[in-house]
Order: C-alpha cells, then structure tokens, then sequence
C-alpha cells in the first residue's frame, strides 16, 4: 500500500494530563493517543505534534501528523480513534498532507487564548479551566499594554529557563485583551512562542494590573532581555491552544 502522511485535528482537556510530548512515569497526550493509533492502526507509529504544551494546558486545535500505509478513509479515522480515546480528548478532521509537511515546523502560526475568572467568588466549574483574580480588572488598559507585544521582538525577557531555542525573535501579529461578563480573555496570535511566553506575558499584564509593576513598562522589558524583568508566569489552567494555521485552508 502506499504511504500516507495523516494530519489529525483533535481538542483535548489537559487537566488529567502532564502536557502533549511522552515522559517516563506520566501520562500524556501523546501516549494516549499513540495508544488509540495502535489500536486502530494496528501498530505504535511515532506521532508529531504541532506543540508542546505543558501540564494542565488544554488545547480547542492542536494538530498531529504521522505516516501510515492503512487504506482507512480519512473520514473514518476521527469516529475510529475516539472509540479508542477517553473523553477528554477527542480528533474531529483528518486530511491527507504532503509528504514533506511537519505538524510542528509546517506551522504559519499558532493563536493562544487565556482565560482568566475574575471575580473574588470561587466557581467549581471553572477549576482546572481558568486562572481566578480576586481584584477587578480593568480590561481596556490592560489591551492598551498589550499592543506594545505587537510586532516582531526579541522575546528573551518572556522566556522561561529550560527551552531549547537559540533564536528568541518572534513575530506577534494580535494581542488583546476583552471581557464577557465575569471572564476576561487574552489572546495572542504569533509565528511561533518560546518556553512560557504566554503565560510570562500574561504574568506581566497581572502585575501591571495589581501595581506590582507600572503600566508601560513592556517595550523596556523587551529591551532588557532580561527575564527578571517581566511578571510572575501565570497558572497553566488557564491556557488553550486555540487554533493552528498552515498555508492550506484550516479545518473548521
């Protein structure tokens, strides 16, 4: 038969998981569905991601691409998969790519969304999904300073220790920050993130709404380069891949 490269499209809940890429002694994403793939593939086949999320990241898009020589239809793949994986993640598309497409380093660009409650009660709903902030905040300034990610940067001041990357330049193309009643939402859409950069930019923008650090601080914490400048990393529950663009029309 003849080789195939697969992209898959799934959503995954990472609260039970310790992030996407395989570990020792941890369960993550990507074991769980390598698990599914072999049962349905009838074989372990290496599988590449479009990210590395960390533990309790969730995901709305994140894309998979690995080479089978199956004769499955695509349309089958998701309902076959999904028999096979727990609720908490679930594939929805399956197209067939090139043979040189690469989930990860194919990718144009890459939108996250972090969803912040804030309000001084706890919701049961929200554990695990959204960071909670006690003290209001005021939405309109906080968008006001996150224009200031807009760009291209170097991004090493908003990088955490621990990331593989030499080159810590980065295209930002939206950055805002809105409110829907009790939630308040920030969104970053870039050509690619470093080692905790969202969560080290949405740190930053809770320290500059608590006075922990004053407002128009961001252009001189790019500048330094210097991670000690900027804020405190924000929970990863907050955090979802929202959506993956390539140079192909996306799957809805």
């Amino acid at each position: 038969m003849m080789m195939r490269n697969l992209l898959l499209y799934l959503r995954y809940d990472g609260s039970a998981y310790h992030g996407w890429q395989v570990q020792e002694n941890a369960v993550t994403v990507q074991q769980t569905l390598q698990d599914a793939i072999e049962a349905v593939f009838g074989a372990r086949l290496p599988v590449t991601g479009c990210s590395r999320t960390d533990a309790g990241v969730h995901a709305r898009t994140f894309c998979v691409n690995f080479r089978t020589d199956s004769a499955i239809a695509c349309e089958r793949v998701p309902y076959a998969l999904n028999a096979h994986l727990p609720d908490d993640i679930g594939v929805y598309a399956c197209r067939v790519v090139p043979d040189d497409f690469h989930a990860r380093y194919s990718c144009v660009s890459k939108r996250y969304v972090y969803v912040i409650r804030n309000s001084p009660f706890r919701d049961p709903f929200a554990v695990g999904r959204a960071t909670t902030v006690p003290f209001p905040l005021d939405e309109n300034m906080l968008h006001r300073q996150a224009q200031a990610f807009l760009g291209t940067h170097d991004f090493a001041a908003f990088a955490a220790a621990g990331g593989s990357v030499e080159d810590t330049v980065r295209t930002v193309s939206d950055a805002c920050v809105r409110r829907e009643g009790e939630t308040v939402l920030f969104e970053v859409q870039a050509d690619g993130f470093l080692y905790h950069m969202v969560r080290i930019m949405v740190g930053t923008l809770l320290d500059i709404a608590s006075g922990k650090l004053p407002q128009g601080c961001i252009p001189q914490i790019l500048a330094s380069l210097d991670r000690s400048r900027a804020g405190v990393t924000a929970p990863p529950q907050g955090l979802y891949l929202q959506s993956v663009q390539y140079d192909f029309r996306d799957v809805e």
